[in-house]
């Protein structure tokens, strides 16, 4: 048993306090090459992580992030609870109903973007496994990891870029947005399958109890829970003394919707995207309480959560170029091609179809979230890690100068 004692909290606070200033320096330093925030979050990391500091100087690197004992134990549920409030926002900046009102163009480019890159690499691992590391006994679940990885877009990131071109109300924004809450909601979904079917007791009844159970979970929240969140919230807004209750609330059930998704055997991520859904759609939410929310996580705890995938393994040592290759050109062919194809069989031009597929290519945090989890849980190694993290980064980058380009 682990007791966080007086060095240790000497040690973590330094660390949490050190990682936050730090973060925001690179950051800002980032902003002014154009370079988006996360990078810089997670450049930090490997500058602090045994890629850099770790290899310069292993004592003081082990003493200031240490990597056992109880500091490093309370680090990584600090880590943890950040994911699940980064999830809790993407779900609150997913509202179903823009995705519904898109037509047959949303529709179509929803299931392509999805469809053609999960199942391109799903077929690349199944039946060329030699180009990739796993367990045998794992292929299944690496094989579906893979086509996820492959399909999931990152809203947060798309959000922006549409916003900084100023195409966020127009329609090819609008089908960008919803094909990407669409990517994003399926992705999470299939992903904590992937890690139930890993788990010891992944029978089938269980498997089914699972996904009754999650579907009556989503169903309940993004109707009678949505109804009850509204009521809340509208009651909250009228009494001045609940100033501050809106975030109270949030993370509360923020919280409880990850705990119960992780008792029924899936991610803790997936409670908080359909909770964040749920609330985050709510008629009674008011913008300056959503971007308190959203400023809260995202200045806080989500540089720590970056900051700290530099700190997992040394990117000089695990950077192989022919898998990274493999992986940022597999991951852009496969959702460009998804996204155009969806897009132009939905009426749009091929100037602007091709405008759909690099907008839905950004991958950013998601893909990052993603393979963080992947590694932790032992699933992909730390190359195929590395190989993921400079794919979401190097397709945030492109996917609004390519947008432009075929727009202009």
């Amino acid at each position: 048993m682990f007791n966080l004692l007086h060095n240790d909290l000497i040690i973590l606070l330094t660390s949490i306090g050190g990682i936050l200033i730090l973060a925001r320096i690179f950051s800002e330093l980032g902003k002014k090459i154009k370079m988006p925030i996360v990078m810089g979050e997670i450049l930090l990391g490997i500058v602090l992580g045994p890629t850099i500091f770790g290899a310069i100087s292993p004592y003081w690197s082990a003493a200031l992030l240490p990597k056992v004992g109880a500091a490093k134990i309370a680090m990584e549920g600090i880590t943890n609870i950040a994911v699940v409030m980064l999830l809790f926002v993407a779900g609150m900046g997913a509202q179903l109903q823009v995705m519904l009102k898109q037509g047959k163009a949303g529709a179509y480019t929803s299931f392509t973007s999805m469809l053609i890159p999960f199942v391109l690499g799903f077929i690349a691992v199944w039946f060329f496994p030699h180009f990739f590391t796993f367990a045998p006994d794992r292929k299944l679940a690496y094989a579906l990891f893979f086509g996820i990885a492959m399909a999931v877009s990152a809203l947060p990131v798309i959000t922006r870029i549409l916003m900084e071109l100023n195409l966020f109300k127009t329609k090819v924004g609008m089908i960008i947005i919803s094909a990407a809450i669409f990517d994003d909601l399926t992705g999470w979904i299939l992903f904590s399958f992937v890690l139930s079917i890993m788990g010891e007791h992944s029978d089938v009844s269980n498997i089914w109890f699972t996904v009754g159970m999650i579907l009556g979970f989503g169903f309940f929240m993004l109707t009678i829970g949505r109804y009850f969140i509204n009521k809340t919230l509208q009651w909250i807004q009228q009494k001045p003394a609940w100033a501050g209750g809106v975030l109270t609330i949030a993370l509360g059930l923020c919280f409880l919707g990850a705990a119960f998704t992780e008792y029924i055997g899936l991610h803790a991520i997936l409670g908080a995207f359909i909770m964040g859904i749920a609330f985050g759609d709510s008629v009674h939410l008011q913008e300056k309480e959503r971007e308190i929310i959203h400023q809260f996580v995202t200045n806080v705890f989500a540089p720590l959560f970056f900051v700290s995938i530099g700190l997992k393994v040394n990117f000089i040592d695990n950077f192989d170029l022919p898998l990274v290759m493999l992986v940022f050109f597999l991951a852009v062919g496969c959702k460009v091609f998804g996204g155009y194809l969806g897009a132009y069989l939905g009426g749009l031009t091929k100037r602007e179809a091709l405008a759909v597929g690099f907008g839905l290519n950004a991958r950013g945090a998601m893909e990052i979230i993603l393979g963080t989890i992947a590694l932790n849980v032992g699933l992909i190694d730390a190359k195929m890690f590395v190989a993921l993290v400079v794919m979401a980064l190097i397709t945030s980058m492109i996917s609004g100068p390519l947008m432009k380009k075929f727009l202009d």
